[in-house]
């Protein structure tokens, strides 16, 4: 048959430990969660602050649908927009200290409008090599030539700028924080490296929403760079608990984005319950910086914890903590003990990561408790020894 070559792929995966079996959860996302009738540790999500479940963000959405209903049933730019979704792009271009924002159906979809919109054939992307999935496809769809720099690394990123030819538009991409490694990138060097050769320059800042900056305001309040990063890509699929991206930046940039981003052109936007409980979670960091205090104090305990039993945590300085494997089988045979244990917290092998760096990776929140916290400490030793990892 013509798709027989799928099951054999699928095959080969498992053979080698690079299948992804995804799990069925069973309750509200939060702290612990129930998947086959088994209560766990969860150290598995992005829900960062802890918002996922929370009580007003679940009022406003109720209440915003029983206002406005449910979808917008169409593209903003042919059947208009809501009320809710300008109320949400004013918010968080206030929230962001930013002159506008466009929002999107997700983080990944912001970045396949953003990067083809600035860029084209003809154009040059200078992108880091550890970069996003999502920056990879959005590089890939705007037929700019793409420049790999070294990961974080801003006298790389200059040595290949000075190569460049000085007509061609250029344009620099990074993430914020890095999804996999936790580390964060110097986005003040990188900024001065390309606004020295006139460069645009663009940061995802997906992990750092939330996470990085007064009150999660994010990477470039956090480097103080207001005005001069270009164009800040976002997310409130994560700390914000919910789903959607978002683009913050210059009001013609913006404007742009809202004539020529293609998902925001041709793909419905955001549901009405979505928009609403994002607006609380704006609200609610407007209000107390307490939860993002609250996410670094837990991730500084248990990454402290973890190197203190033997685990080499990589260069994670974030509340992301991979505990670094190398081979998938041992990663994938962590998860399972450890689920075994009682603890949630996923083998991450190729693609996600190259060959031969497979990890755990440890996602901390502000919702876990210091008790949950040595718990998971506990459940970490009793593997890492069982495995001889530590």
């Amino acid at each position: 048959m013509a798709t027989d070559w799928i099951k054999k792929q699928v095959d080969d995966l498992k053979e080698q430990n690079l299948y992804n079996n995804i799990l069925t959860i069973e309750s509200p996302i939060g702290p612990e969660i129930q998947i086959n009738g088994k209560k766990l540790l969860n150290f598995c999500s992005n829900n960062y602050l802890g918002l996922a479940n929370n009580s007003e963000m679940k009022e406003a959405a109720k209440k915003a649908i029983d206002e406005y209903g449910i979808g917008p049933a169409a593209v903003r730019t042919i059947a208009g927009t809501t009320l809710l979704h300008k109320k949400l792009e004013e918010k968080l271009a206030g929230f962001k200290k930013a002159e506008a924002v466009i929002t999107f159906q997700s983080g990944f979809t912001a970045n396949l409008a953003v990067i083809p919109a600035l860029v084209g054939e003809g154009d040059l992307i200078f992108s880091d090599e550890l970069n996003h999935a999502s920056i990879i496809d959005g590089c890939r769809l705007s037929k700019a030539e793409v420049i790999r720099f070294a990961h974080a690394n801003p006298a790389d990123l200059e040595e290949k700028l000075k190569e460049s030819p000085a007509d061609k538009k250029k344009l620099v991409i990074t993430d914020g924080v890095f999804s996999m490694d936790g580390d964060i990138a110097p986005l003040d060097k990188i900024y001065e490296v390309a606004s020295k050769y006139d460069a645009m320059l663009m940061v995802d800042d997906a992990h750092g929403e939330g996470v990085l900056g007064e009150s999660g305001r994010g990477i470039v309040d956090h480097f103080k760079l207001h005005g001069k990063v270009d164009i800040e890509v976002g997310t409130m699929s994560k700390a914000f608990g919910v789903v959607g991206g978002l683009a913050a930046g210059k009001k013609e940039v913006i404007e742009w984005l809202s004539q020529r981003g293609r998902p925001f052109l041709f793909s419905s936007a955001m549901t009405i319950p979505d928009v609403a409980a994002c607006i609380a979670a704006v609200g609610l960091l407007e209000k107390s910086g307490d939860l993002v205090k609250n996410l670094w104090k837990n991730a500084d305990y248990l990454r402290a914890g973890l190197k203190k039993l033997g685990f080499d945590t990589g260069s994670s300085i974030s509340p992301i903590i991979p505990l670094m494997l190398g081979e998938a089988k041992l990663a994938q045979d962590m998860s399972k003990e450890l689920f075994a244990e009682g603890l949630f917290a996923k083998a991450i092998v190729y693609p996600t990561v190259p060959q031969g760096k497979a990890r755990i990776r440890i996602m901390n929140s502000a919702g876990h408790s210091k008790k949950q916290l040595d718990q998971a400490l506990q459940i970490f030793e009793k593997v890492g020894k069982k495995l001889e990892i530590i």
